[in-house]
């Protein structure tokens, strides 16, 4: 198959950060787009290792141990929350936004708000002020997150209408793969600026600040779009007879807030990062708790990476499964699995084995960096193309909801149960049971998504006119 474009208008003397002089000229490769996704994503991804931090960060004062007024793991908690809701919000409402004004603006302005997140994050450390990691990491950060998160999905979806599950997740798993880069780098790093006087966290902050904007630019500036009705050669939109879940139609935003498949896909991506996602914010933490005096903050920062790394594999196999099996059995393998894997890891941790604990959650993290690289897909089938990039960005909410859910279910309950007398190590039982509850609510959501009805598609006339 060529993936060469045919040949397009000029885009004469348009502003460089223009949607215009991003659209792709005659004898550009659709192949050259994954790499600069791959790039923006595989930064943004250091969300995911932000729990190698958390206990450095209960000792700023104290330096070796944690001193009275230093940050608790619920006080920092908040922090990776924070960043998560800010990526879902930001992700919605500028979803628009990238519609108008293209993927290279929106990837440079997410480019500035992350390293600028980290900077302003590494100010609130040398302060010890917990609302300026909030506000840098949470807020800030979070909204370059949610940018550098949806454009370049919308973009390559576009570019790959044959294979919208592996296109979005050859983008989506540099998400996932971010912590296992972040993870010993960030540890490493921390280990090289300690000192007598600092846990060598802000010095940290700084480096990834600057690199992580570096590597997005360059992933901005060489993003492009495809041009006014190009398609892959010699490929035909598969018939809505032999494949029902796939819609030669369009659906506009506005309108698919007005159908019950939003809500029960919205639910559906909700409840399988709830199900994930207070595992990763605290990862390292669980595994050393879980297994105390056996497992090393060294050996914790692995199994982040390693976690990392199965998030990352997860996000692109399954996706690209995903144009095979469906997207929806996809979602019933990943409900259905993740219960029963769920239900047998408080057993594996009280009988000190740790190599099932171990590849239960591996097994459990790729299904859910597959459950966000294989959505894309999902709404491209369900609502069209045309306005897929804003459908999937307030979609995102959902993940923002679940940035909350997830941790606070996790740090609270153990919380709780440790308050209680509970030992650390059996702290995490009563949460990994409610996640199972969380995954067959899912499944249950998943299996009520049928096809969009013909009155929500727009006419020819509303596309040409773009409402």
């Amino acid at each position: 198959m060529s993936s060469v474009i045919e040949p397009a208008g000029r885009t004469g003397n348009a502003p460089f950060f223009s949607k215009a002089a991003t659209v792709a000229q005659p004898g550009f490769s659709r192949w050259m787009v994954p790499p600069a996704a791959f790039a923006v994503h595989l930064c943004i991804g250091q969300a995911y290792a932000f729990s190698v931090f958390n206990g450095p960060l209960t000792k700023v004062i104290g330096i070796t141990k944690s001193a009275p007024d230093d940050w608790t793991l619920t006080t920092l908690g908040w922090i990776f929350s924070l960043a998560i809701a800010f990526l879902g919000l930001s992700a919605a409402f500028a979803g628009k936004w990238l519609e108008k004004v293209g993927p290279r603006r929106t990837m440079f302005t997410a480019a500035c708000c992350f390293g600028g997140g980290l900077i302003v994050s590494a100010i609130g450390v040398w302060t010890h002020q917990i609302v300026l990691l909030y506000l840098g990491y949470g807020v800030i950060g979070g909204i370059g997150l949610g940018l550098g998160y949806v454009s370049p999905v919308s973009t390559l979806i576009r570019w790959f209408p044959d294979r919208r599950g592996m296109a979005t997740g050859m983008a989506i798993m540099g998400f996932g793969g971010g912590a296992m880069i972040a993870a010993p780098l960030s540890v490493a790093l921390m280990n090289h600026f300690k000192s007598a006087t600092s846990v060598g966290v802000s010095e940290t902050f700084v480096v990834l600040g600057v690199a992580y904007f570096i590597s997005m630019s360059i992933g901005a500036l060489a993003i492009r779009v495809p041009p006014a009705g190009w398609a892959p050669a010699r490929w035909t939109p598969p018939a809505t007879a032999t494949q029902k879940m796939i819609t030669r139609n369009h659906v506009h935003i506005d309108q698919a807030l007005k159908t019950p498949q939003f809500y029960l896909i919205w639910l559906v991506l909700f409840l399988n990062v709830t199900a994930g996602i207070g595992i990763i914010g605290q990862a390292s933490v669980m595994i050393q708790e879980s297994f105390k005096d056996t497992v090393t903050a060294a050996a914790a920062a692995g199994f982040v990476g390693l976690l990392s790394l199965f998030n990352m594999g997860g996000r692109f196999l399954w996706a690209s499964a995903s144009d095979f099996v469906g997207r929806k059995n996809t979602y019933f393998i990943f409900f259905a699995l993740g219960a029963v894997l769920y239900y047998f890891v408080p057993t594996f941790a009280a009988t000190g084995n740790i190599a099932l604990f171990v590849l239960c959650f591996c097994l459990i993290l790729s299904m859910y960096g597959g459950g966000f690289s294989t959505v894309p897909a999902y709404l491209a089938d369900m609502f069209g193309t045309a306005y897929v990039g804003g459908i999937h960005g307030r979609l995102l909410t959902a993940w923002a909801a679940a940035g909350v859910a997830g941790p606070v279910l996790v740090n609270y309950l153990r919380a709780y149960q440790i308050a209680h007398g509970v030992a650390k190590a059996d702290a995490y039982t009563m949460t990994v049971h409610v996640m199972v509850v969380v995954l067959l609510i899912g499944f249950v959501c998943n299996l009520l998504v049928k096809r969009v009805h013909d009155k929500h598609h727009m006419t020819e006339a509303q596309l040409a006119a773009g409402n």
